[in-house]
């Protein structure tokens, strides 16, 4: 039934009309630890999804769910953007933008080009490790008990490198990893037979992270829902929002397709859809889709045992009991979810490329997916311009499941009043000098 509403006005969170006191847009992994976080805090907590809590329409469902201190270098690397060019033109690269008109994405390629250089990635470096490694701390604690504690897998994680130059690069950079807290080391041959006894790698190298960890997906993001639900969170799904209304420089109503709500504060954490709605309220938020894919098989023999990176390819491969999942790609195609064919045959390619004895196997599922990606590989978490009570949590890109638990905790912090426990400046949602002017609204 939809709640009943006195007229548009301004908001207190003490003011009985408020409810809920938070409002999350969004029930993906983000939009998920949000509500965890702020919940613990006492608030009640609403959540609205599109569709159903780990559902295939989801990022958070078919990705390898890949969590820890790896993968903490921004896209936006030195290098990337001549090699990218490369693969523009090859259908099957793990990097590929379509060409086509589109000013928002000329904008964000430019801002991207701005950090492809050596220290704004070093400086990326050192967030997204901070947050990779929180975030590892608080899986192990919510996991390591009860029916979450089988969706985390942490055998550690092998990074195989198919050319000498690749490996060479990784090596340099070792020291420097070591010294941020990423646990990487060199695996000579017999220790990679070791811990991966039944695989036959055609490779030139190989690096090992101890702390290389996953999530089960789906199970995961259900059995959480579940938690959180234990926790007095109302989650509301297949309640996609509809419109929102704005008045004293405050969010006053959210319509849905459940209903309508007066919250006191409202998070938009709704991935790759942040930006349309961003957009709908006169903010310019840097965030394009990146198209991802993953082919989930029958677990064939010769498969390995711990998570495996397919470094030059951009493969991940995530062990998961009887089945095995291999995910790559990032495609700039805007929100287009068709299946290409030929991506889905560049990460097989790739696969065989690096494991050439791994016996065919039927396919469970194909999946595709949007990761929200900002140009230079950061999160936006913090409250908006000019909205008094709208805080924003997007654009996790790639290695979302590995920053969301720390991000969720900063947003909880941040409409808290807590002093946050890192340096958020990074982070802030206007970080590219962009006006965020407010368009007509009614109301």
């Amino acid at each position: 039934m939809d709640r009943m509403l006195p007229p548009d006005g301004p908001l207190t969170r003490d003011d009985p009309k408020v409810d809920p006191e938070v409002l999350v847009i969004g029930g993906g992994i983000v939009g998920l630890f949000c509500a965890y976080h702020l919940r613990r805090r006492g608030l009640s907590v609403t959540v609205v999804e599109r569709g159903a809590i780990g559902g295939p329409e989801s990022c958070s469902y078919g990705n390898t769910g890949f969590v820890g201190t790896q993968g903490a270098v921004p896209l936006a690397e030195p290098g990337v953007l001549g090699q990218g060019l490369r693969w523009l033109l090859n259908p099957e690269s793990p990097f590929h933008v379509r060409p086509r008109w589109d000013p928002e994405l000329f904008s964000w390629l430019w801002h991207f080009r701005r950090a492809c250089d050596e220290r704004a990635a070093m400086a990326g470096f050192r967030v997204l490790v901070d947050l990779k490694r929180r975030s590892l701390d608080l899986l192990r604690e919510l996991a390591g008990s009860g029916r979450l504690a089988a969706s985390l897998i942490a055998p550690g994680m092998v990074l195989a490198f198919k050319t000498p130059h690749g490996f060479d690069k990784a090596k340099r950079f070792v020291p420097q990893a070591v010294a941020a807290g990423v646990p990487l080391r060199l695996l000579g041959s017999e220790e990679l037979r070791e811990l991966e006894p039944d695989v036959d790698f055609d490779i030139h190298g190989a690096l090992y992270n101890e702390d290389g960890a996953g999530l089960r997906l789906p199970d995961f993001m259900i059995e959480f829902g579940r938690l959180l639900r234990g926790m007095g969170v109302e989650i509301r799904e297949h309640t996609e929002v509809r419109d929102l209304r704005t008045g004293s420089g405050r969010i006053t109503r959210v319509s849905t397709a459940g209903g309508d709500f007066r919250p006191g504060e409202v998070v938009l954490a709704a991935g790759a859809w942040s930006a349309r709605w961003a957009r709908a309220l006169g903010i310019a938020l840097k965030l394009q889709p990146a198209k991802g894919y993953s082919v989930t098989v029958k677990t064939p023999r010769e498969a390995p045992r711990r998570l495996l990176l397919l470094s030059e390819g951009k493969v991940a491969v995530m062990p998961l009991g009887d089945r095995l999942r291999f995910a790559g790609t990032l495609e700039l195609a805007g929100m287009d979810a068709t299946v290409s064919q030929r991506r889905v045959t560049g990460i097989i390619r790739t696969v065989h490329a690096y494991l050439p004895s791994l016996e065919p196997t039927p396919s469970v599922e194909v999946w595709t997916g949007f990761r929200p990606c900002t140009p230079d590989g950061l999160p936006f978490i913090g409250r908006a311009e000019r909205y008094s009570n709208l805080a924003v949590a997007c654009g996790h890109g790639h290695i979302g499941m590995g920053l969301a638990p720390a991000g969720g905790e900063l947003m909880a912090q941040i409409i808290t009043g807590e002093r946050p426990d890192i340096d958020i400046t990074p982070l802030r949602i206007d970080r590219y000098g962009v006006r965020q002017r407010l368009l007509p609204r009614r109301g």
